[in-house]
């Protein structure tokens, strides 16, 4: 087996997106890059360096559905499409689930006491969906399948920074393929996404990715193939140090709810003053993200107002 790490250029904040190519018994890519032409080439080039044509590729497959990382999924024509079963509500994009998505959003914005004025954020909660391919997987993998083509490697489930993250681990070298789970510079944002299963509520999307790198504490990795940067290979001192930092992050949330109670968007304008009104999306998941994380240690009291906002304060 061999691994070639293809680098892509997006139009994102974020920057270059990787993508890796595996060649094994079957020849595979994981993730595609955003789909623009620019990434088109990049991707084409990658494989070309590798001696690999995009006809050639057999199966393709998603760490998760953002478009960053799910654009060329249609550019591969002789290639199966695997990943969580989530991506495909992604993939397809029909008017059922689009209409689904907005009543989500709008849900959320209501009850974090969001004003009238700003949502309109809804509409923006979509990602680039231009940017995203849209074919359905061929096939959905889950927790500890094996990856087709490669003995030894299999899909671990490491939600939280979206509800479609799969990361992939061979733990005879210690090898993982890792998405946007483990980023060398940057910590993932845990993101607020409609759940697959629609009655199970909204996502705890940072409890989720806690619990996801808290595994990782207890496995021999040896390098981390992320999907952004360059390879971690001190991933447990990393996790910690990151795992450190949140808690320290719920702490100073904790303060400002010491002497009077708060909505998510009165704290979100607190704790990010510049950027909530550029970013309101983001910044609201970081804040609910910091409220789910006191509620579950106890140290915070919720309470539903007559207009269905939430209010918090200190236990």
């Amino acid at each position: 087996m061999s691994l070639h790490k293809i680098i892509i250029p997006t139009p994102f904040a974020v920057g270059d997106v990787n993508s890796y190519l595996l060649k094994g018994d079957m020849l595979t890519l994981i993730d595609a890059g955003p789909k623009t032409p620019e990434a088109w080439l990049a991707l084409k080039a990658g494989l070309k360096a590798a001696n690999v044509e995009p006809k050639d590729v057999e199966q393709v497959v998603l760490t998760h559905h953002h478009p960053d990382h799910a654009g060329w999924v249609d550019g591969f024509e002789n290639a199966k499409l695997f990943g969580h079963p989530y991506n495909d509500l992604w993939l397809r994009r029909d008017q059922a689930f689009l209409d689904y998505h907005d009543a989500f959003y709008l849900d959320r914005l209501k009850e974090e006491g969001v004003p009238e004025e700003l949502w309109f954020w809804v509409k923006k909660m979509k990602r680039p969906l231009n940017l995203m391919g849209n074919r359905p997987l061929d096939m959905a993998i889950h927790e500890g399948d094996a990856l087709p083509g490669h003995p030894g490697w299999h899909a671990l489930e490491t939600l939280g920074h979206a509800q479609s993250h799969l990361s992939y681990w061979n733990p005879e070298s210690g090898e993982m393929i890792g998405g946007d789970h483990v980023i060398a510079k940057v910590s993932s944002n845990p993101l607020i996404e409609p759940p697959l299963h629609r009655e199970d509520g909204r996502p705890k999307s940072l409890l989720q990715y806690n619990a996801s790198l808290e595994r990782l504490l207890k496995m021999p990795i040896g390098v981390v193939y992320s999907g952004h940067g360059e390879e971690v290979r001190n991933v447990h001192e990393l996790v910690a140090v990151r795992l450190e930092k949140q808690h320290q992050r719920a702490l100073k949330v904790l303060d400002m709810l010491e002497n009077e109670e708060k909505t998510v968007y009165s704290l979100t304008k607190e704790l990010f003053p510049y950027a909530y009104e550029k970013e309101l999306g983001l910044t609201l998941s970081e804040t609910i993200g910091q409220i789910d994380y006191l509620l579950e240690d106890g140290l915070i009291t919720e309470r539903m107002d007559g207009k269905g906002v939430f209010h918090y304060l200190k236990a």
